[in-house]
């Protein structure tokens, strides 16, 4: 089994030309015997009570398809004539296209987190399945796996092993020269238990060590458990061994012929290589489906026209109401709520009141938060991971970048954006979230007007799968009110996704807004119409997906402004200065946004300094007529 595997592995890399066969080599036996241990169906790859095996090292990847071939989750041929071929079900990173694979891994040091959530979601079900999750020397270089580490204690995960293939290279070459890690120091500081494999190619000590510890026969049941196995680059082909030039470099034709005579089988690379000149098969393939709950959206809230509160109480209220519709005592949530230190600054109180198992505080390690939300929401959760602005999207871009990839339901709700921070300063006056949230291909983007249309978003998020993003800023303000006096987002208003709001219609052009500036903008407008300007204001709460149609219906009637609370030039104004130009619309046209970071200061001067204030607004709109 082993000599077929390794046969497989050294194969698949030389015909790709690419990949990482000495790691996987490293790590083939502790595959193998995971592999045999583990609750699963091959004949059904997302069978809901298989343990899950999560590769944070998702680079032995070639090892990994070559285990899961042997087990019988696809044929040897499609995996061989597939790797790392465009289109092909055998990406260079394990993905879950593959049968047998359950997250996209590659960025180092995330895997532990996916782990940790995967296991979380288990436990919040009541579920016996276990998480394993393998991770390499230099994986653990990563700051995020610490984070990951103190979670796991914290929440008492003993249903979770991490397996460390420790060969004690990477890519330039020794781990004790690039950087020494001290890995069952930095596993038992969070308080783990720790068994240690002294080879971890000797198939009866890792039986051993495994059953031990899948069974729960350590020295504190209670607590997740590492298995630190010393294993060789490269183990099995001489010239390969403990050689870090092999972690990620394939063997040419005559060293695989080489290899092959130390494994003793037959050198068929050319008849491979042959079959690989045939189009890519795509039949292995697994579509990228997740499970999401059916969610009762309760009953929304409409804040009068003489209540001043803040967009996020609104969430907050939202969720509480969401959290007692969908989490009912006794069962399993529907909704996780996650949060970094912040709890009564997001508004998550309500919530955790009623149900505190649901709600999961991660301390200020939002790395970890970001992808332990996309790993919990892929069990069918709905997980609500909110933190200021800068922390949920700057600080953890590409923890949510691999969630989109992944297709998770995460919904980030992110407070305390902008220049409406105030006083805290520009460290935590997040202005890039539309631009950062822009690069994802599967996150929408909401920033809601006032605290009415922060409700109708958030029972939207909550009862739609996939990503979402909606953000706000930390100040309270008026509800937005129809021309007859009511709130234009109360009563039966429907949040409808890539759908704007005419909230006032005006010939002589539009200013289009959303979120913070809000209020601003209808100063604007009783300062323009008292002086006889009538102009529409169209509130764009849906930025991803924009309203095109309501982009070019503006455009008609003449000049536009975009007034945000962003940097100016990756916000909305860009949205729309993109769709004026692909629709060849000539239209005067004026940005109104960040310029420059700004001060520590009341958010209403914090605005003035920038143009951005009624009388600004104003100012900017009449230069434009």
């Amino acid at each position: 089994m082993r000599t077929r595997c390794a046969k497989r592995i050294l194969l698949s890399t030389s015909l790709a030309s690419s990949g990482h066969p000495g790691g996987s080599l490293s790590s083939l036996d502790l595959l193998l015997i995971t592999y045999g241990l583990i609750s699963h169906k091959p004949d059904n790859p997302r069978w809901d009570a298989r343990d899950r095996v999560v590769m944070s090292i998702g680079h032995i990847s070639p090892g990994v398809y070559s285990v899961l071939s042997e087990f019988g989750y696809f044929s040897e041929e499609a995996f061989l004539t597939g790797f790392r071929r465009a289109g092909s079900g055998f990406p260079g990173h394990v993905e879950k296209i593959v049968p047998g694979v359950e997250w996209d891994t590659g960025n180092l040091g995330q895997g532990l987190s996916t782990g940790v959530g995967m296991a979380m979601a288990m436990k919040l079900k009541g579920m016996k399945q276990k998480v394993i999750v393998f991770m390499g020397d230099g994986d653990l270089q990563k700051g995020q796996a610490a984070e990951a580490m103190r979670f796991a204690h914290k929440y008492k995960l003993n249903n979770l092993v991490v397996i460390i293939d420790r060969n004690h290279l990477q890519i330039c070459g020794s781990t004790d020269e690039i950087m020494p890690s001290d890995l069952d120091a930095l596993f038992g500081s969070s308080g783990w238990n720790i068994e240690h494999l002294d080879d971890g190619h000797d198939y009866n000590k890792i039986f051993s060590t495994m059953t031990k510890v899948f069974s729960g026969q350590v020295a504190d049941s209670e607590f997740p458990t590492v298995i630190n196995a010393r294993t060789i680059m490269g183990k099995g082909i001489s010239f390969m061994e403990n050689l870090a030039k092999y972690h990620g470099s394939p063997l040419k034709p005559a060293q695989l012929a080489e290899a092959f005579v130390e494994l003793g089988v037959d050198n068929d690379f050319d008849t491979w290589l042959d079959a690989r000149k045939a189009p890519v098969s795509t039949a292995t393939r697994l579509e990228n489906k997740v499970s999401y709950p059916d969610m009762d959206p309760g009953t929304p809230v409409t804040y009068d026209a003489n209540t001043v509160t803040d967009c996020r109480s609104a969430y907050g209220t939202a969720l509480q109401n969401l959290a007692e519709a969908n989490n009912h005592p006794g069962s399993s949530p529907k909704i996780v709520g996650i949060s970094c230190d912040l709890e009564g600054s997001v508004k998550m109180g309500g919530f955790r009141k009623h149900m505190p198992e649901a709600f999961l505080e991660c301390g200020i390690q939002e790395h970890h938060a970001a992808t332990m939300a996309g790993a919990i929401s892929r069990e069918n959760m709905a997980a609500f991971f909110s933190t200021f602005g800068v922390f949920a999207v700057s600080e953890a871009y590409n923890q949510n970048r691999i969630n989109d990839i992944n297709h998770t339901n995460s919904k980030v709700v992110a407070t305390h954006l902008g220049l409406d921070v105030g006083e805290d300063g520009p460290t935590h006056q997040g202005i890039d979230y539309i631009g950062l949230t822009r690069n994802y291909f599967a996150f929408s983007t909401f920033l809601p007007a006032d605290p009415n249309q922060t409700d109708r978003v958030i029972r939207h998020i909550a009862v739609t799968p996939g990503n979402h993003f909606v953000g706000m800023g930390r100040s309270t303000m008026p509800p937005v009110l129809a021309e007859d006096g009511s709130p234009y987002f109360g009563g039966d208003y429907q949040f409808v996704p890539g759908k704007g709001d005419w909230v006032r219609k005006g010939d002589a052009g539009t200013i289009i807004t959303y979120g913070a500036l809000s209020d601003n903008v209808m100063k604007a407008w009783k300062l323009l119409k008292d002086e006889g300007v009538s102009v529409g204001i169209l509130m764009m709460a849906s930025i991803i997906p924009a309203d095109r149609d309501a982009i070019k219906e503006a455009a008609a009637k003449g000049p536009i402004l975009t007034v945000e609370d962003h940097h100016v030039d990756t916000g909305i104004g860009s949205i729309v200065g993109m769709v004026i130009a692909e629709e060849g619309i000539v239209t005067p046209f004026k940005r109104l946004g960040v310029t420059q970071y700004g001060s520590s200061g009341k958010p209403a001067d914090l605005y003035a300094e920038q143009g951005m204030d009624p009388a600004g607004i104003v100012d900017v709109f009449k230069q434009l007529l």
